[in-house]
């Protein structure tokens, strides 16, 4: 739907099939497919014969969807103008996945959705009669199954996009991992506490801080600051007032901190704004050193870094990977610190 070009992977999956196919070791993630857009069955099915094609390497990032284009084009119930039907829907599908992965034969009957179909006779004589899956007196299907299931067990890692509390407590008091992005350090102490808290009572220990969250973090590394501003930032600045247009800028702000009031909601969207509260835009040492306080602040244990903003060279972004992956990841892991994990 992102004629603009601002959002160009309308298939996450696909696209971390064909990363599967390229690669040997790393394992492969998405941030997000939104199960809320999909049919239960068709999702469950693309992501257990992924989980297969990739030997086990396949990490689930699922989201609920935020754009009302999309939403109404897809998924009509799955439209963030109510809140709690779109979180109904969100829930049911992921309860259909989740029998779908897990059981050789599975039914379901929801607000939204209905397996097997009522009412339906199945004969064929290369299917014998079972009742694991039917009524062998009426021949009516009563459960129904994917091939393949996941090689994970019992399914591959789930990841949630998240930003409220109450999403960030539901995810942990379901055992799912999140995906955290935009907000400053400051604000993040409270979700990562969130998590840990909710996670820690549902698992009756004591689950650390930082475990099972993952933060994105917009991230630019060039020779110098004037290079990486001039290379990505009003790339990086436009996509975020994309972004924003329906975000708005609270989650850019600090704990108890306050818009001044100006025309425009997004006039304060600027490179200086963004930078000091969100962005790993600069030279290898300055990166290092946001990372750095990223982990005293929050031990943090994942990170997901974002360079291909809209815009942006390919030659230039691919530099920035690289100078990632070959000047900071090994500070960390020479220190004995936690691995930063790099997605791209």
């Amino acid at each position: 739907f992102s004629h603009e070009g601002m959002e160009t992977c309308p298939n996450p999956l696909m696209m971390s099939a064909d990363i599967a196919a390229r690669t040997k070791n790393i394992r492969i993630g998405q941030a997000a497919t939104i199960i809320t857009f999909w049919n239960p069955i068709r999702v469950a099915e693309d992501i257990a014969l992924l989980d297969n094609l990739s030997n086990g390497r396949l990490e689930v990032g699922i989201g609920r969807g935020i754009y009302g284009r999309e939403a109404l084009n897809m998924n009509a119930d799955a439209d963030m103008k109510d809140q709690a039907k779109n979180f109904r829907l969100f829930e049911e599908t992921l309860t259909i996945l989740k029998k779908a992965w897990t059981q050789k034969f599975f039914n379901h009957k929801g607000e939204f959705y209905t397996y097997p179909a009522p009412n339906f006779e199945w004969q064929h004589d290369m299917s014998p009669p079972s009742e694991e899956f039917m009524n062998t007196k009426t021949n009516i299907l009563e459960k129904i199954s994917i091939v393949p299931r996941p090689i994970q067990k019992p399914h591959p890692p789930l990841h949630q996009v998240v930003d409220g509390p109450s999403s960030i407590e539901w995810a942990a008091k379901n055992r799912i991992n999140t995906i955290m992005w935009i907000p400053t350090v400051q604000a993040l102490k409270k979700r990562f506490e969130i998590y840990k808290n909710a996670r820690s009572e549902v698992e009756k220990r004591n689950v650390e801080m930082g475990e099972g969250v993952s933060l994105v973090r917009d991230m630019f590394i060039a020779d110098s600051m004037e290079e990486a501003k001039e290379k990505a930032g009003e790339n990086m600045v436009n996509y975020m007032r994309w972004v924003c247009h329906w975000r708005g800028l609270g989650t850019h702000m600090n704990p108890g901190e306050e818009l001044p009031k100006t025309e425009n909601k997004l006039d304060l969207l600027t490179y200086d704004f963004l930078h000091k509260r969100n962005m790993l835009f600069g030279t290898v040492d300055y990166v290092i050193e946001k990372i750095e306080e990223l982990q005293s602040e929050l031990n943090l244990q994942n990170l997901q870094v974002w360079s291909n903003f809209p815009g942006v060279k390919h030659e230039d972004c691919m530099r920035s990977i690289k100078l990632f992956t070959e000047k900071v990841m090994p500070h960390f892991k020479s220190k004995g610190k936690s691995e930063i994990k790099q997605a791209s």
